[in-house]
């Protein structure tokens, strides 16, 4: 790694901008991009450099981090940049792409000459801002440089795999967020029920409370649900809706059927036709009711 090493991040939504952030606190000189400008230029007042096209952005990065929509999008902008690629740089693509997707984005790192990692991410902002996310990578695990970026966005990486070709992160990735979703239409229905039922939901909560069946990520959402504030939103609902057709896709060719996924798809669309599409996930709780 240079004495002043140089990390672009590709994608500034609430992830990219807490990732970039933290990259500058940690020392890095940070070039950001995104394809809405706006949604990046609140990072200048961070020492962040914004550039204007992905090319100009990676221009003499060491490292590059793609954290986009989905794979297609992460493939897209590469392409943009492809000009201004050095070979050797190291791409970090922590973007929630899915097995096909993540492949393509191999098959272009390696035309390109790039050191690939496949390295999505587990948090929502919270985490991301407090630069304690956990890193799922795959990819040549004794590079101390891509080891450098990982400590400065995550409180922990774990490792799938020394071929970022792989796709293990990315595997494992759709796994832990098949039990996000879980987890999160759950409680969506729970509160739903506890409301149509006239039961206090603190009762609910009472009686799991320290128990086999509490869950810390299920009081986040349920807690967004019961204070009105899905506006404050974590994660998107969607994204969700993507990630959770991910999954599903996955499942598919894998020969395994996922009915929970599917029946959560469904109400996340039914929740984004109510116009929560911008909210929290959690807002997959008023697919419960009828608008």
């Amino acid at each position: 790694m240079s004495d002043n090493p140089t990390v672009t991040v590709m994608g500034t939504g609430i992830m990219g901008a807490a990732m970039a952030r933290n990259l500058a606190r940690a020392g890095y000189d940070v070039t950001a991009w995104n394809r809405s400008r706006d949604k990046a230029e609140p990072l200048a007042a961070d020492g962040i450099r914004i550039a204007h096209t992905p090319a100009e952005a990676v221009q003499g990065a060491d490292t590059v981090i793609t954290i986009l929509y989905d794979g297609p999008a992460a493939l897209e902008v590469m392409k943009q940049a492809a000009p201004a690629l050095d070979p050797g740089t190291r791409w970090i693509q922590s973007t929630t792409a899915g097995t096909d997707g993540v492949a393509d984005l191999a098959a272009f790192a390696a035309d390109h000459d790039l050191v690939f990692f496949d390295a999505p991410v587990l948090g929502t902002r919270e985490p991301a801002e407090a630069g304690k996310l956990t890193v799922l990578a795959s990819g040549p695990n004794n590079d101390p440089a891509a080891n450098a970026v990982f400590d400065a966005i995550g409180a922990k990486t774990v490792w799938t795999g020394s071929d970022g070709a792989d796709g293990s992160a990315s595997r494992l990735k759709l796994v832990a967020n098949s039990w996000v979703l879980v987890l999160t239409h759950g409680i969506g229905e729970v509160l739903a029920l506890a409301e149509g039922l006239d039961v206090d939901p603190q009762r609910f909560f009472a009686i799991i409370d320290g128990g086999p069946l509490d869950a810390g990520y299920a009081r986040i959402k349920g807690g967004l649900i019961l204070d009105g504030a899905t506006e404050r939103t974590s994660f998107g609902l969607d994204t969700a809706a993507k990630d959770t057709r991910l999954v599903i896709e996955a499942g598919r060719r894998a020969g395994v059927r996922l009915d929970l996924a599917e029946a959560g798809a469904e109400r996340f669309r039914r929740a984004a036709e109510q116009g929560h599409g911008d909210e929290d996930m959690a807002a997959s709780y008023f697919a419960s009711f009828e608008q």
